[in-house]
């Protein structure tokens, strides 16, 4: 990709029409005439978002998509709250896949790539939370064909976008975590030694290296771009619709590039590993599966895909769909650890595996039911 900004940045969409710039500018003049009165509070007043800011923006990114989609909704447009409606609204969330799946969609000149970077732009919570209900798709698509060496300017424009924002909010800072040193005792322990330093330590664990501002994707830069992207991702999963985790993990499967089902819980393994039964080549032709879109999975995109497969498994969404794409995703991730004998992986993937099914035989286990024993507990 070129390092020209101007190729990575489309123009920006007008989202202001005369009568809210009338309202805002009437709402200065007044707080401005309150500030000069000596009877008031002499407090500076701040800029806030109202809810008629807010409301016009989302309606003017609706507006925008009549020239993309070939049909919106007309529930989007009646709607009292059009960003939240275009979150949820699954005719939308169809269209969006359909186009992003499309061979041109990545180009810098894409119509839907420009409604996205221009929508993420405007600051607004409600519709950058849109944005981020279709990275999967972007991200998935966008690093499935990266390694085509083919210019894909429409999908950098949005991460770049993401990246920037979340560089922004951190002020650069790594996310770190305070470990305590397990070589002193604890507290609620009793012991006949005595420390000879008893000052506790904290050893620090990074979750996120610092960032560095960046205008362009570069190869290098590739996995660390998208993995941030997908670190904001993770800090809305919450507020994110179930269909579109349940895309992040069929990407997860197709980038890992292994057909996972060969580590399905059975009764000939701690890991499920395959049955005794099956020959070599049988097990070969399974793990052979599935190697269209495989891709490169360094640690720093690695790592936030798995935090967001767990919430997958252990979040609050009682979906059985949803359940069972992370567990395929977590299989097929377990099954590329090892092909290429990456420990920390390994131990990762393989620690998620060994939760869904800790959680799968405490769902089975009946608590009434009275063990046949021949001990006696006293």
């Amino acid at each position: 990709m070129s390092d020209d900004p101007a190729t990575t940045t489309p123009s920006s969409i007008s989202d202001d029409n005369t009568d809210a710039t009338a309202t805002t500018a009437t709402a200065t003049a007044t707080d401005t005439a309150v500030a000069d009165d000596s009877s008031y509070s002499t407090k500076p007043s701040r800029p806030h978002i109202t809810w008629c800011d807010s409301y016009t923006k989302a309606q003017s990114a609706v507006d925008s998509l009549s020239s993309i989609l070939p049909h919106v909704p007309p529930s989007l447009s009646s709607s009292e709250t059009p960003a939240t409606s275009l979150l949820h609204d699954p005719e939308i969330a169809k269209e969006f896949s359909r186009l992003l799946r499309q061979p041109d969609s990545g180009l810098g000149d894409n119509n839907l790539c420009r409604w996205l970077y221009d929508t993420f732009q405007t600051g607004q919570p409600a519709l950058q939370l849109v944005v981020l209900r279709f990275l999967p798709i972007l991200a998935g698509v966008y690093l499935s064909r990266a390694s085509l060496h083919k210019p894909l300017a429409g999908f950098e424009a949005v991460l770049l976008a993401l990246y920037a924002h979340e560089t922004t909010v951190r002020n650069g800072q790594a996310i770190t975590v305070s470990i305590p040193d397990l070589s002193h005792s604890s507290i609620y322990h009793e012991t006949t030694k005595t420390p000879k330093n008893t000052a506790t330590e904290l050893n620090i664990a990074v979750l996120s290296p610092t960032l560095e501002p960046h205008g362009t994707v570069r190869s290098t830069r590739r996995a660390r771009i998208v993995g941030v992207a997908l670190e904001l991702y993770y800090t809305k999963i919450s507020q994110i619709p179930v269909d579109s985790k349940i895309e992040f993990c069929e990407f997860c499967r197709i980038w890992a590039g292994e057909d996972g089902d060969v580590y399905k819980d059975g009764e000939n393994g701690e890991m499920g590993l395959p049955g005794l039964d099956e020959s070599e080549g049988e097990i070969e032709g399974k793990k052979g599966k599935g190697k269209e879109g495989r891709i490169n999975l360094p640690w720093e995109l690695l790592q936030p895909m798995l935090r967001i497969l767990g919430h997958c498994l252990m979040g609050p969404d009682k979906s059985k769909e949803l359940h069972e794409a992370a567990c395929c995703a977590c299989r097929s991730l377990y099954a590329r650890s090892l092909h290429d004998i990456n420990p920390k992986a390994i131990l990762a993937t393989g620690s998620l595996l060994r939760l869904v099914n800790m959680t799968s035989d405490l769902d089975n286990f009946d608590h009434t039911d009275i063990p046949q024993t021949n001990l006696i507990a006293l």
